[in-house]
């Protein structure tokens, strides 16, 4: 009897009983493949949590069948990527980040020289450290920390699709379609590959011409995984619609209100967080609690509060006795929150015991959750 086994109950030698598809056209795996850890790995990596095995591993007595024992089929160059995306579990979450901003990089690269966009290679490049960032939500406070200036872009393409995917759990998607989007937020810049260098390096204003080039970046995204069966038609309308806004003032096509997906709104909401808390050649960054409070105020109407709302209990989320640094860089103790205004609690400063109530002192904001 054929029974169907999480992935955590699998052992080597399990044999599966059907072709194992994720959304391409041929199997990754074929049917009576003997399983290995290999195996494994690359199931976790294409986020395929159930399979069909035979109740019983073959007996080691038996003389296995040559088809039994086929091995993964992969593009050579996807197999490198396997095998580079399969960190030791002594690696830091820190170091896999980096890793992947690396071996994305050069995926953008490939772009940019007319190489077409491989989808199921960005999903074995960048599905580990997703998956780390989903079982390890406590680091996200740290995210921004782990960018630079340096190949910025890849920092944020890798950055935007780790937020959307912790967004989109949060607020209650299966994990197969939180890795979809996840998957959409790495690759809703990748269309920043057909715009010219030197506007996208560019230190001082845009032209309206420039800036316009710099807006197509949305088609040029679309296009590239227009024709992938590897994206989902609401992945790829929010890859799409990931600049349009609430309000109407977004683009490429000014749609307001629910006429955005609701996916394009997580995507957009990591989009905007993340550009606004690193530091770019043309600005510095500014703290999580400053952006959040900007997309909530200054951006009003533009985004989805609710979203917004997911964001900060993420990031920023503060409980009475909550210690904090504030952009006085004094260490205070969160005392009482205000409901209308949750990113400015009354703290108490330790040492001097003096109490700030942040909703009044506008000029000082909360740096950093300890």
């Amino acid at each position: 009897m054929d029974i169907y086994k999480e992935i955590s109950e699998l052992r080597p030698g399990s044999f599966l009983k059907e072709d194992l598809y994720a959304n391409t056209k041929n199997p990754i795996i074929v049917k009576d493949t003997k399983l290995t850890l290999e195996h494994f790995e690359v199931l976790r990596t294409f986020g395929i949590s159930r399979v069909l095995i035979e109740s019983k591993a073959q007996n080691s007595s038996e003389q296995p069948l040559v088809d039994q024992v086929t091995e993964v089929k992969l593009t050579p160059e996807v197999e490198k990527l396997v095998m580079q995306s399969s960190p030791p579990k002594s690696r830091t979450l820190e170091a896999l980040y980096d890793e992947t901003v690396e071996v994305y990089q050069k995926e953008f690269a490939g772009y940019r020289s007319g190489k077409k966009l491989d989808v199921a290679a960005v999903r074995v490049i960048v599905l580990p450290v997703i998956q780390a960032f989903l079982e390890n939500k406590e680091y996200v406070r740290r995210l921004n920390e782990f960018s630079t200036i340096q190949n910025y872009r890849s920092h944020h393409s890798i950055s935007v699709g780790i937020l959307a995917a912790l967004i989109s759990e949060q607020m209650g998607y299966p994990r197969g379609q939180v890795l979809q989007v996840g998957i959409a937020g790495v690759l809703a810049d990748s269309g920043m590959a057909k715009v010219d260098q030197k506007i996208l390096d560019k230190v001082a204003f845009l032209t309206s011409e420039e800036l316009s080039e710099v807006k197509k970046h949305v088609i040029h995204s679309f296009q590239m995984v227009q024709d992938s069966s590897l994206v989902r038609p609401e992945m790829k309308a929010a890859i799409l619609q990931h600049h349009e806004r609430f309000d109407g003032s977004g683009y490429p096509r000014g749609l307001k209100g629910q006429e955005i997906t609701e996916i394009s709104q997580i995507i957009s909401v990591a989009d905007v967080y993340h550009a606004m808390a690193s530091e770019r050649p043309y600005r510095q960054k500014e703290n999580s609690f400053k952006v959040i409070e900007l997309m909530r105020e200054e951006e009003f109407g533009k985004f989805d509060v609710k979203i917004i709302q997911v964001l900060h209990d993420l990031i920023n989320k503060l409980s009475i006795g909550t210690k904090v640094k504030l952009t006085t860089d004094e260490i205070a103790e969160v005392i009482y929150l205000h409901r209308d205004f949750p990113l400015r609690p009354i703290v108490k400063v330790l040492g001097s015991g003096t109490h700030l109530d942040l909703s009044s002192n506008r000029k000082i904001t909360i740096e950093k959750i300890f």
